[in-house]
């Protein structure tokens, strides 16, 4: 009578009826009792005896760089699977890795957990483990028996949602622990309206629930399809893991994203009991996984899976939030040592000589608040440099408040990796930066929207002029010019997308800038816009970029268009090109050339290719900018040359020829991607 009762209750009520929210109230209750009793008499089900499928996936590794994660991740590694998918009642479960292949883009040691490697057979059962049980142990699942004495449930939304070949109505039920220190999961159920079947499971992990230091969190999708009208079974699984540095706070972080789909499915075929020897998760031999007869090359299997899209996990970890606060979810430390970038702790330049710093973060309330602080002295100019931030992280984005005094360069991008940079200054003399002394207080607003970032900035600046002090091992530093421009109240938005693309696929990018700055006695409006372009060129692709820039008459100095200033790009022997307008860019074919792969461990080695990359590019700047020593281009100024890159594409030797001037030049440096975290 109860479940009568129960089932007439909810299907009374439409999404006006479920849009108000209330914890383990009667229906709701009613509903979970149900869909944990099915879930047992579904795996006591007489009718299904056995079972086999294939599973075929993508376990990606990428890494994250950059101040506050904001760069979409690179791809590091990626391995494409087939497995045989066995399961006999009651309960056991195998799988047979029958197909497997991959590619290192960056040199990596990385080993995955055995069940990275595969499907969740049996919705975890009921109790919840993950990493073979080193990552998460033992978290009861939310539909296991006695589960409502660990968790509360909301009922909030009936819908309809597609699964291949019909539609089902399902019920949307919140889960959160009673108890947040507590290691639970906090997620969504959606259960289907007329057996309480379990559809599918959206979900994250309470902080005390991690097991090794180094996660920061694990987001966990399991979508169910209906088989032969009866059996709801794995259909598409999807899982992130993100971890961080674990002595040291640096924006860097490792993410493992595993994407399956499940399907060819067989009943009652009657498995030997023998076929269930062993680890649940087992691969054949090399051999045969090597032989496995595959469609397609790996570069087409992964952008084909590019091109479907992922699942937006963000939007699921947002969800999980409304649910939980971030102090309960986050497995991020309280409080480290830490900085934007290892340059922060040591660097060199002719202005402030040898500068050690130091800094760190402390994350308040889970992570609700965070406040990084960092600090640093220069030898030479006998200078104290200190900036703090406080941040407030949300789900669609982030609030910040920043204050600060520090050396910055002039240029909108440096020409060097920020520790060559340091190397060069000291050892050969030097130094390809341009400086001025800021100090700035300002509000900062950043914004997801879609695939795109908004960002909005305002407050007060004051840069004032720093002199050469420094003298280094060798050579001569050239003066450093004077830049100082006063005090400004400064406002800023831009709008960025910097997509998450998987090679080869196109990968689009820009960012378009806008800022506009009130002195003591002068106004300003700067306006600039950058975008590029990687299109795959059959086993080849083509690299676009481009840059534009305008800015009025009174630009201060140290906010004027510069550029060049290394190799063969630039005005003179010493001095960059700059104006207060102007456009650049480039193109670049690259080509992976086969090239002798050198061990540099058992796991790990060089790359049995490297990227040869013929280019040109140039720039136009013009326009007189009171106060500063820049000269203009003289117009377009063309650079070409050739481009090799070894170690999977990490070093890069180029070779690079000034068409007007004849100077040409040869440079080594690290992939740009690295060039904030150094």
């Amino acid at each position: 009578m109860m479940r009568l009762l129960a089932v007439l209750t909810l299907a009374a009520l439409g999404p006006a009826g479920l849009a108000g929210q209330t914890w383990n109230d009667s229906a709701t209750t009613a509903l979970i009792a149900r869909a944990a009793a099915r879930r047992v008499s579904a795996e006591a089900d007489t009718g299904l005896r056995d079972f086999e499928a294939r599973a075929h996936g993508f376990v990606f590794f990428l890494g994250q760089l950059g101040e506050g994660l904001a760069a979409p991740p690179k791809l590091i590694k990626a391995d494409q699977l087939v497995l045989e998918v066995y399961w006999k009642a009651p309960g056991r479960s195998k799988q047979r890795i029958v197909g497997w292949r991959d590619r290192r883009d960056l040199p990596t040691d990385i080993q995955y957990h055995r069940d990275h490697l595969g499907i969740v057979t049996n919705g975890f059962g009921n109790r919840i483990r993950v990493g073979e049980g080193d990552e998460v142990r033992d978290v009861p699942h939310p539909l296991a028996p006695g589960a409502a004495q660990w968790y509360d449930y909301a009922l909030s939304d009936s819908l309809t949602i597609e699964i291949p070949q019909r539609l089902v109505r399902v019920y949307e039920v919140l889960v959160r622990p009673k108890e947040p220190a507590a290691p639970r999961l906090v997620g969504t159920l959606y259960l289907d309206a007329h057996q309480a079947q379990l559809v599918r499971m959206r979900f994250q992990f309470t902080k005390s629930a991690y097991l090794d230091p180094s996660l920061e969190d694990i987001t966990i999708v399991l979508d169910n399809g209906l088989w032969e009208g009866r059996y709801w079974l794995p259909r598409r699984q999807e899982i992130e893991i993100r971890r961080h540095t674990t002595w040291l706070d640096l924006p860097a972080r490792g993410i493992i994203r595993g994407r399956w789909e499940i399907g060819e499915y067989r009943f009652n075929v009657g498995l030997a009991d023998q076929l269930f020897a062993g680890p649940e998760i087992a691969a054949a031999s090399a051999e045969a996984r090597s032989a496995y007869p595959w469609p397609e090359p790996l570069d087409a299997a992964i952008a084909e899976t590019a091109g479907q899209g992922t699942l937006d996990l963000a939007s699921v970890r947002a969800a999980v939030r409304q649910l939980a606060s971030a102090r309960v979810l986050s497995g991020l430390p309280g409080a480290r040592p830490g900085a934007a970038s290892v340059s922060d702790f040591l660097h060199v330049n002719r202005v402030e000589g040898l500068a050690p710093g130091a800094g760190g973060v402390v994350r308040a309330a889970g992570g609700a608040l965070e406040l990084r602080v960092w600090g640093s002295y220069g030898l030479s100019d006998e200078r104290l440099k200190a900036k703090a931030g406080l941040r407030r992280p949300t789900a669609w984005g982030s609030v910040a408040l920043e204050v600060g005094r520090e050396i910055r360069d002039v240029g909108d991008e440096p020409l060097i990796t920020p520790l060559f940079n340091s190397f060069s200054a000291q050892e050969l003399g030097r130094d390809y930066g341009d400086y001025v002394l800021e100090d700035r207080a300002r509000l900062a607003v950043r914004r997801r929207l879609g695939g795109v970032t908004v960002s909005l900035s305002g407050g007060m600046e004051r840069t004032q002029s720093v002199a050469t002090v420094a003298t280094p091992v060798t050579g001569t530093f050239r003066p450093n010019a004077s830049l100082g421009a006063g005090r400004y109240w400064v406002g800023r938005v831009s709008v960025a997308r910097r997509p998450w693309v998987l090679p080869p696929q196109p990968d689009v990018g820009f960012e378009l800038q806008a800022e506009g700055g009130l002195g003591d006695t002068a106004r300003y409006v700067r306006l600039r816009g950058d975008g590029r372009v990687e299109v795959p060129l059959g086993s080849t692709a083509m690299r676009l970029h481009g840059w534009a820039a305008w800015g009025s008459r009174d630009l201060r100095p140290d906010r004027a268009f510069v550029w060049g200033g290394r190799g063969p790009e630039g005005c003179n022997a010493s001095v960059r090109c700059g104006g207060r307008y102007g456009a650049g860019g480039g193109a670049e074919w690259r080509l992976r050339v086969p090239f002798p792969e050198l061990p540099l461990g058992s796991l790990v080695s060089t790359g049995g290719y490297v990227v040869v990359a013929p280019f040109v590019r140039g720039a136009w700047v013009d326009g007189v900018v009171g106060g500063a020593p820049w000269v203009a281009s003289g117009g377009l100024r063309p650079v070409t040359g050739i481009g090799i890159e070894w170690l999977h594409q990490l070093v890069r030797l180029e070779l690079g020829v000034d068409l007007q001037r004849s100077k040409w030049a040869l440079l080594a440096d690290l992939h740009r991607g690295l060039w904030t975290l150094l």
